[in-house]
């Protein structure tokens, strides 16, 4: 894990198109601005770890599996 020190008004850039601007500081809260192209998916860890959650649900889900299985049939 590659750790740095920002102040407010500071980027840090991944790769050539992604920004991060590091926006206020408000007691022990961080707000950071990301800029990234449209096609690059950006959410908060825990709102990730619950899509994964749901898409692995239905995924195994055996009527998700029966309907996905009709319709590419058709």
């Amino acid at each position: 894990m590659l750790i740095l020190s920002r102040k407010v008004d500071e980027k840090i850039c991944i790769g050539s198109d992604i920004v991060i601007t590091i926006i206020g500081l408000h007691g022990d809260q961080v707000k950071i601005g990301v800029e990234a192209p449209k096609d690059v998916k950006v959410f908060r860890k825990e709102i990730f770890e619950a899509i994964q959650t749901e898409n692995k649900a239905a995924a195994t889900d055996e009527q998700t599996l029966h309907t996905l299985s009709r319709l590419l049939k058709k």
